[in-house]
């Protein structure tokens, strides 16, 4: 606009200005005051985001709930760690010159960092894990070997093919061929436990599977809203008749609790205790995770013995208490292990010890996303929100609704199994796509059906078992004359020809339903790989 050129400034204006630990405004419900809602923290946005944010809170407030999904805007995000006026003093510094910064995939903040800890985190630092953070919490991304130049290594930032490639790919290898351990321990924990039958009373009430297994067995499982979108997922184990463990994801701790006490009613024979900081969380990944595990506890841990999803209180090494359970987050075969902190250190050392026969070594949380990713493994956050119900992801197995009760969502899921779904997850393995040359996929990719636009990508990883990209997204399907959204079967998803949009450039791809199983165990060229090779999920 030339005019702008001839232009006075007539008044200026020098007020305060607020930010956020992340650089995103914050609103919603207040997770400790039911009814006070919060919008602030526009970060020198306000008027942009203004409409749009006034919008979604009126919403919130009216009907209970936003037409679109913020959960990365929600007050919930944030716990009382991020209220430190230290640590606000030093973030809001890193903040305000980062607004208008390019932002490279997965780069983290360097303010308020090793505020919470695994007790594994000295030693895993020592052999070279670099880190990350998710809700204050210090995670292991991959692990650095000695022959590898360091700072060149976190300095690199690039949309392109990333230095930690290979690094990534032997960690892979290893989960694959041999056994890892990642340190999982910033999961939130909780224990839900009563006198009587309130615990499972409740928690049938609050989740779409059936929680009424037998002792031991792990139930993975949905907390619905009632538009039967997800408020969480998780794996919840039964310890005993009348007491339960939650895992849910690590940003999940705040919302959940917030969630869960909603709805608990103030009985003082149904207790609900958050127990992340309690235990250290190992995730023993491989064909040989049997094995370590076997040797350490003096007892048998073969599928026979010691079926999938199931819990058990075991000894490992001196220790005792240790709750160890049959899966492992990727589909890879395995054990997560919790263990009471006192206990971590003594574990994590005798694991190593005992695996070095069997090729054990550290791998990290790209390792892990690799992995999931291939196994059509969607997490919550990236891939299921507050509007993704469990029929639009093909998780149906985890909802039961003949389960003798009502549940919430219940009467959405029924509805919309009836009238059928209008969005559905899907697997994208990317065809033409070269890793070393063409920028990658990291989120949010147009995704083309026919040449035309039917949705986005949640999120997207380099599948080193299939030696390709793999991109989860949804799609739609709009109806050509007028645009409105109409329902989604199978086979209007596999009858499709796909591109995901990188940059401008479209990429071909094939979509799939359900994860590939050929696990490929001759390397073959890229172009030799053969795709066809399905099974149900």
């Amino acid at each position: 606009m030339p005019e702008l050129e001839t232009l006075e400034i007539m008044k200026l204006v020098n007020c305060p200005e607020t930010f956020t630990p992340d650089m995103r405004c914050i609103m919603g419900e207040s997770p400790s005051v039911r009814g006070y809602f919060v919008l602030a923290g526009m970060n020198s946005a306000g008027l942009s985001f203004g409409g749009g944010a006034g919008r979604y809170l009126a919403e919130w407030m009216v009907h209970g709930y936003p037409s679109e999904s913020v959960w990365e805007l929600d007050l919930k995000r944030f716990g009382a760690l991020q209220s430190s006026r230290t640590f606000l003093r030093h973030r809001v510094m890193e903040v305000m010159p980062l607004l208008y910064d390019l932002k490279v995939p997965r780069w983290d903040f360097q303010t308020g960092r090793q505020l919470r800890t695994s007790p594994l985190y000295d030693r895993l630092d020592a052999q070279g894990a670099r880190w990350m953070e998710k809700h204050g919490f210090e995670r292991p991304k991959y692990f650095v070997p000695p022959d590898k130049d360091l700072l060149a290594l976190e300095q690199s930032k690039t949309f392109y093919k990333p230095d930690w490639f290979e690094i990534v790919e032997s960690e892979v290898k290893c989960c694959k061929e041999a056994v890892c351990v990642i340190d999982m321990s910033s999961f939130t924990k909780f224990e839900i436990t009563s006198t009587g039958d309130q615990a499972l009373e409740i928690l049938q009430y609050l989740f779409s599977n059936d929680l009424d297994v037998p002792v031991g067995h792990i139930v993975h499982t949905g907390m619905l809203n009632e538009g039967g979108g997800y408020e969480n997922d998780c794996s919840i184990a039964r310890l005993s008749k009348r007491s339960f463990f939650m895992i849910s994801p690590t940003d999940q701790q705040v919302h959940c609790w917030a969630w869960l006490k909603k709805y608990m009613p103030e009985d003082s024979n149904l207790i609900l205790e958050d127990v992340t900081w309690k235990y250290t969380a190992l995730n023993l990944i491989g064909p040989r995770a049997v094995d370590v595990l076997s040797e350490l506890s003096y007892a048998p841990m073969t599928p026979d013995h010691f079926p999938s999803l199931f819990c058990k209180e075991m000894s490992v090494g001196y220790a005792n208490g240790i709750r160890v359970m049959s899966m492992t987050h990727t589909g890879e075969p395995g054990f997560m292990l919790y263990i009471p902190i006192e206990y971590a250190l003594h574990v994590y050392n005798e694991v190593m010890s005992v695996g070095q026969k069997y090729g054990i070594r550290n791998a990290g949380y790209y390792a892990l996303r690799s992995l999931r990713i291939e196994k059509f493994f969607a997490f919550w956050g990236q891939d299921l929100n507050t509007l993704t119900t469990p029929l639009e992801c093909g998780r149906e197995s985890r909802v039961k609704l003949d389960k003798g009760m009502d549940f919430i969502g219940r009467d959405a899921l029924l509805q919309q199994k009836q009238n059928g779904v209008y969005k559905r997850l899907t697997m994208f393995i990317l065809d033409d796509h070269d890793t070393d040359l063409d920028l990658w996929p990291w989120w949010g990719e147009p995704i083309y059906r026919n040449g035309q636009y039917v949705g986005k990508t949640t999120s997207s990883a380099y599948g080193y078992t299939l030696e390709r990209h793999v991109c989860l997204g949804f799609v739609h399907n709009f109806s050509e004359d007028t645009g409105e959204e109409q329902v989604v079967t199978a086979d209007f998803i596999n009858r499709g020809e796909y591109e995901i949009d990188i940059a401008g450039q479209r990429f071909q791809a094939k979509a799939k339903l359900y994860p590939v199983t050929s696990l490929f165990t001759h390397k073959r060229r890229k172009d030799d790989v053969e795709l066809s090779d399905l099974h149900g999920k």
